[in-house]
């Protein structure tokens, strides 16, 4: 009887053991995945985007939301055809931004908006604070070459081509770096959000 009490309070232990293991193959999955299709269709995506936005930065800023939000989806098996539902969503996500600035455009004509634009009440400014600090602890545990690659990038605003010149790295490579930083980052943030 005891012994059959000691197995049952052990097969619980050897479960919750795999489901970890299970949920970080599936992460390691989806991002071998996402990296995938960056390889082959982020040149194609930055040139459907640059022809909506008109902007070679926010193409490539929105191509990065859009690859979050597909490294984020739930279940990516279920979509069938991934390179359509990321084209769907960073031509979304674009509207979105167009839309956007458009309503910014307008309230910056408006002068009653003039007062409030730079108001940071000191709850913002705490949060603010606090998100600079979490941000600053993850980029401070990536990988050096993908830290400084993502720093300089996001940071010093230098471009790839002049960053794969001062790390004697290729340009592709960089880039995927600062790819890599910025899903690492936005993941964390929204893991932090959430705790």
């Amino acid at each position: 009887m005891l012994g059959g009490w000691h197995r049952m309070n052990e097969e619980p232990q050897e479960q919750d053991e795999s489901a970890p293991n299970a949920a970080e193959h599936e992460r390691a999955e989806r991002a071998a995945l996402v990296e995938r299709l960056f390889r082959e269709h982020n040149e194609a995506l930055l040139r459907f985007l640059v022809a909506r936005l008109r902007s070679p930065q926010e193409a490539r800023e929105v191509a990065q939301e859009a690859y979050v939000r597909l490294l984020s989806l739930d279940e990516p098996g279920a979509v069938s055809y991934l390179r359509a539902f990321l084209f769907k969503t960073a031509a979304n996500l674009a509207v979105d931004r167009l839309r956007r600035e458009g309503v910014r455009s307008r309230a910056r004509e408006e002068p009653l908006f003039q007062e409030f634009a730079d108001f940071c009440t000191p709850d913002r400014r705490l949060a603010a604070e606090q998100s600079v600090e979490r941000l600053g602890r993850l980029v401070a545990a990536l990988p050096a070459k993908c830290r400084r690659a993502f720093v300089l990038n996001r940071v010093h605003g230098m471009s790839f081509v002049a960053i794969a010149r001062e790390l004697d790295l290729s340009e592709r490579t960089v880039r995927a770096y600062v790819v890599r930083a910025l899903l690492y980052c936005r993941a964390g943030l929204d893991k932090e959000s959430r705790e």
